[in-house]
């Protein structure tokens, strides 16, 4: 505009009103102007107009006619098109490339001939999958000339070679992009650059990320981006080509490995200055982009008008300016039907400006942080659905919404409110609508999609680093202000998941109350159901060590879980809306959470004796689904539901339930103070084991791993037995309480239940959850172990500083320290995005509610063998996590005793249960109780519980066999510790027990056979491990007979001090 057309002051000719101005960006596009006056008193909507298409003063002539869509269609047309077009036609030069059109497509794309092992397209237009060992394809596009640039966004994070290779690069089965001459690739798994050999270069990288390859020939160098941040030029001087003989965007991918390309066909996520995409935008593009922004800058003065009414009001009493909203509906609505006329025109563009400018406009209009502007999107909303050819369109801004939750990162400045927040919001505010739940729904990507918006990017060790910048433990030698700089940040970061998860929650809120209009009708819950089941038939399998292809990104599946328990646990939170949600049982209160309802719990069978497809290939206790049912079918048991009263299995003396007067830990106000846990974020897992906040001493660190995968050495199975394992009596007392009685005839089984989704939840727990725990297991297990080493480090700096110790020392000293800080970022991560309260009161409920299942549907055959085996590796992950979490749930003392009894009554039960096929999950069982009986205070719940006092000692003496003496002898060894059976290590708390050391002696004496069958095997296994021990002994001594004279001969004072300098 004219610069007499800006003037503010007084009320003379040009006045213009403008609020909220900023600076003078897209030529005033950030102006807020609400009118312009040529005279005092005499309205102009001229001026108004050339404001919000960004035209010059005066360019649109008097208007004498009414303002309505077709004059506006009329200025878009003539005014508008015209000045713009000078600036549209100073396009990009695009010499350099060459495309093949062998296809007869101009469309940048895999070159199929070119595709060397199985890499499929499994879904358009360039999300690539790996089904070979390694399998390598590049693009039907060269560049020999200037500065080029395409994306990768990672599905997955392991072994991919991403770069640029000319036609002489060979692809085979073991080598691919970078692995010859002029042929070049970043590894982010490997955290390395190749060209024929690997050279270190770059980050590691996590699912998620955005990686850009770019080609500079201009200057012969190749760089690569993370994220939008450079990773530094990788390559330098490579080999200058000709016309039609370049280079070529290429890739590798290991087995099971995804990716998604992005030459240009949708716009980056993460532009480099100066680069070009190797596919050319659509050339309705431009145009519009710049009516999405002429339909932007009318929003905006709307929201301006409405912000400031008071001032506006004032003003247009004085100058009789015409009200906003009379320009608002004939402008807008002439925008959008030019902008639909011109998509129609061309319909190969509606997918990049869908993913482009439109979606940049709604995310502009709506807000990315809070409070969001509900009221402007719905009028656009409102306004878009009027046209034809506008739920195209919005169904690739719901993709992109989805899409951008996947790659979104946390931003420590943008909390809480960042990474995937604002996508999900907007997501969750335009799916209620039920017209978008539907087009959603319809779309081919729904689930696709679906899992996107559930997806939350790990960071890796650089992103740890800006989102905690400042860190501090206990004993640090960092500067004071630390301390309270790193409890700011994880308390903010705790935030920004906190929200992250709510919206988690909306969205399936929204998919649970969406009823498909389709025939038969469907009941509230059948979509969420039937997404559900899809989720986990695609990932059987993900907790093999080579997962099959297509399972889910991690994320999406701890996602679904934290979004289910707390469903479960603190219930739905909508009032009356999800009052078909319901369990089988008559104490299905709305206002408290499933798993804390109390009184008589119930289950429906059938979800066990199903064969669903999702469920096939599950183990059961009792072997396969397709054994099971020819060995032991059963009969009318379908329909059925087992009800029984909640604590039935415990003694009534020590009972702890729901409804008793002492509350389960989960319901009891056992709090941490999680200000003192942040201020010392390592202080119970950085120490030994003596007091309840540390609850693993330092030989069983690794106790997690031992739990999760449940085996013990493979060697030992071929050892020598001298007797059989005699058939113990599992029913050792009445269930009380129990029943089975038929479902209610009017029970739709079309009926989204609660015992459905904590059923998937277990299951979701144990291929998504148990691998995350065990590396936050990890992580604990050795900041405690890095800390122990920087601490003697600094103490023989102190003791002998001298000469070359001194700086080999202090190099240690470096490496330690840095170990220590990537250690506690790490754990405070895992704190914050595993161990949240409410996480830990729901675990806790879960592990009540599923042990007290398992032990009531032991008593019925026929249906415990059926039970899936992820029920027990569920619930001895999950007490075993709970036991060990960070901060601390309840005090160690309280674990079992108010609320888990039943968990030590199942363990001792069935650790040798001849029903349970698996000698592995008998071993993972043997392996809880060896663990736990490391501790007084749980060997305390041992002793009080009946089960374990009736059953544990004759059960472990018949269970001394060629696979399970190692973990019974430890376990016998803790019993018996301190009565001439071992002695207990310094620091070590003795667990020893008189109570069983008594029921042993009496078992011995009372049962002649079984004493006789145990000491023959300890004798065997005893006369075994000498003989191997005593050969092993000969072969080092034949081997290596020089060494072992030296160490025969040194005192131990030698060997001391020689350790000890090869130490420094």
């Amino acid at each position: 505009m004219a610069e007499d057309g800006l003037r503010t002051g007084g009320l003379s000719s040009g006045l213009a009103v403008i609020l909220n101005g900023g600076d003078k960006r897209e030529s005033s596009s950030k102006s807020r102007l609400v009118s312009y006056c040529d005279e005092f008193g005499h309205q102009s909507v001229e001026r108004t107009l050339e404001h919000i298409f960004d035209l010059p003063y005066k360019s649109i002539i008097p208007l004498t006619g009414p303002i309505d869509t077709n004059l506006i269609c009329a200025i878009i047309k003539n005014d508008f098109v015209r000045f713009h077009r000078n600036l549209d036609t100073l396009g990009s030069n695009r010499d350099g490339l060459y495309i093949d059109r062998s296809s007869g497509s101009n469309t940048v794309a895999i070159d199929e001939s070119s595709i060397c092992g199985d890499i499929r397209i499994i879904k358009p237009p360039l999300l690539l999958e790996s089904l070979g060992m390694f399998s390598s394809a590049r693009a039907n596009v060269c560049v020999w000339k200037g500065k080029w640039m395409y994306e990768v966004i990672l599905e997955t994070s392991g072994i991919q070679q991403l770069g640029w290779a000319t036609l002489s690069c060979p692809f085979t089965d073991h080598k691919g992009v970078g692995d010859a001459d002029d042929s070049y690739a970043f590894d982010g798994k490997r955290v390395s650059k190749w060209n024929k050999e690997a050279e270190t270069y770059g980050q590691s990288w996590v699912s998620g990320d955005v990686i850009g390859c770019c080609i500079d020939l201009d200057n012969d160098e190749i760089s690569f981006y993370r994220n939008g941040m450079s990773l530094g030029v990788a390559f330098h001087g490579i080999r200058k080509m000709g016309a039609g003989g370049g280079y070529y965007p290429a890739i590798s991918l290991s087995q099971g490995e995804r990716c998604e390309l992005n030459f240009g066909g949708r716009p980056f996520k993460y532009p480099i200055e100066g680069f070009l995409t190797l596919q050319a935008p659509p050339s309705a593009n431009s145009l519009a982009t710049r009516l999405l922004r002429c339909l932007s800058r009318l929003v905006e003065m709307q929201c301006t008008e409405r912000a400031e009414f008071n001032s506006v009001e004032k003003l247009r009493r004085l100058k009789r300016f015409v009200p906003l909203e009379e320009l608002f509906d004939p402008v807008s609505r002439g925008i959008c039907k030019e902008f639909f006329a011109l998509l129609d025109a061309e319909r190969g563009s509606m997918e990049y400006i869908g993913w482009g400018s439109l979606f940049s406009f709604m995310m502009e209009v709506f807000g990315t942080q809070t409070p969001h502007d509900y009221t402007s999107m719905d009028k656009v909303l409102d306004l878009f659905l009027e046209f034809q050819g506008s739920k195209l369109i919005l169904e690739h801004v719901i993709n992109a919404l989805s899409c951008s939750c996947k790659t979104a990162s946390l931003v420590l400045t943008e909390c809480p409110y960042t990474g995937p927040y604002p996508y999900l919001a907007l997501a969750c505010h335009m799916l209620r609508r039920e017209e978008l739940m539907l087009l959603w729904w319809k779309s081919s990507d729904f689930e696709w999609s679906f899992e996107g918006f559930l997806s939350r990017k790990s960071p890796n060790k650089q992103d740890l680093q800006c989102m905690m910048p400042s860190v501090w433990w206990p004993g640090s030698c960092e500067d004071v202000s630390y301390e309270s700089n790193m409890m700011l940040t994880t308390t903010a970061l705790s935030g920004a998941i906190s929200k992250i998860e709510e919206k988690h929650r909306d969205l399936c809120r929204l998919v649970m109350q969406f009823i498909p209009p389709t025939m038969p009708l469907q009941l509230p819950g059948s979509v969420f159901r039937t997404f559900l089941q899809n989720l986990l038939l695609k990932n059987r399998g993900a907790d093999r060590n080579v997962p099959p292809p297509g399972v889910s990104s991690t994320s999406v599946i701890v996602s679904l879980y934290t979004v289910i328990l707390h469903f479960l646990s603190e219930g739905f939170a909508v009032g009356d809306n999800c009052g078909w949600m319901k369990g089988c049982g008559i104490n299905a209160e709305s206002d408290v959470g499933f798993l804390h309802r109390g009184g008589q719990q119930t289950f429906p069978m059938g979800l066990f004796l199903k064969n669903d497809p999702h469920r096939s290939d599950i183990s059961r206790l009792g072997g396969s689904f397709s054994h099971l049912s020819k060995s032991n079918p059963v009969t009318d048991q379908e329909a059925e539901v087992v009800r029984w009263e909640e604590g039935c299995m415990d003694d009534e003396e020590t009972r702890v339930t729901h409804l008793t007067r002492q509350q389960p830990c989960c319901c009891s106000n056992y709090d941490v103070d999680f200000t003192r846990v942040l201020k010392d974020p390592i202080r119970h897992t950085a120490k030994g084991a003596r007091g309840h906040c540390s609850t693993i001493p330092e030989r069983s660190a690794h106790v997690a791993a031992e739990c999760s995968a449940g085996t013990l050495n493979d060697e030992i199975a071929d050892k020598p037995s001298s007797s059989d394992q005699s058939e113990p009596e599992f029913d050792y007392r009445p269930v009380q309480h129990l029943m089975i009685v038929p479902r209610e005839s009017n029970f739709s089984t079309a009926t989204l239940r609660e015992e459905e989704l904590l059923d998937a939840m277990l299951l979701l727990y144990h291929i998504g959850l148990a691998p995350n725990f065990k590396q936050a297991s990890h992580y604990m297990s050795h900041q405690s172990q890095s800390i122990s080493l920087l601490e003697e480090t600094d103490k023989q700096i102190k003791e002998r500083a001298c000469g070359e110790q001194l700086k080999h020392l202090k190099e240690a000293r470096s490496i330690y320290r840095e170990e220590v800080i990537d250690c506690v970022r790490h754990c405070a991560w895992y704190r914050i995005s595993l161990f949240s309260r409410w996480k830990q009161r729901g675990m806790y409920a879960a592990c009540m509610w599923s042990v007290q299942l398992l032990l009531v549907l032991s008593k019925m055959d026929s249906i415990f063998c059926y039970i899936p085996e992820f029920y027990v590796e569920a619930l001895v992950d999950c007490f075993h996590v709970l036991r060990k979490s960070d901060p601390p749930f309840v005090p160690s003392s309280l674990l079992i005793k108010q609320g888990l009894a039943s968990f030590v009554t199942f363990v001792v039960t069935h650790f040798n249960d001849p029903r349970i096929s698996s000698a592995d999950l008998r071993d993972l069982l043997l392996q809880s109780i060896s663990v736990l009986v490391q501790y007084k205070e749980f060997m305390a719940a041992f002793e009080s519980n009946f089960a374990a006092t009736q059953r544990m000692p004759k059960a472990l003496l018949s269970a001394f066999d060629n696979r399970s003496w190692i973990p019974v002898t430890n376990i016998l060894l803790r019993l018996c510790k301190g009565s001439g059976f071992g002695s207990s290590k310094h620091g070590e708390s003795s667990s020893s027990s008189i109570v069983f050391q008594i029921l042993l002696r009496e078992a011995c004496i009372d049962d002649d056979e079984l004493f006789s069958a145990f000491l023959n095997r300890l004798f065997n296994y005893l006369s075994w491990t000498m003989t191997e021990f005593s050969v092993s002994v000969r072969d080092m001594q034949e081997k290596h007979r020089g060494i072992f004279q030296i160490i025969f001969l040194a005192t131990p004072t030698d060997i001391f001090q020689d350790f000890r300098r090869k130490k420094c």
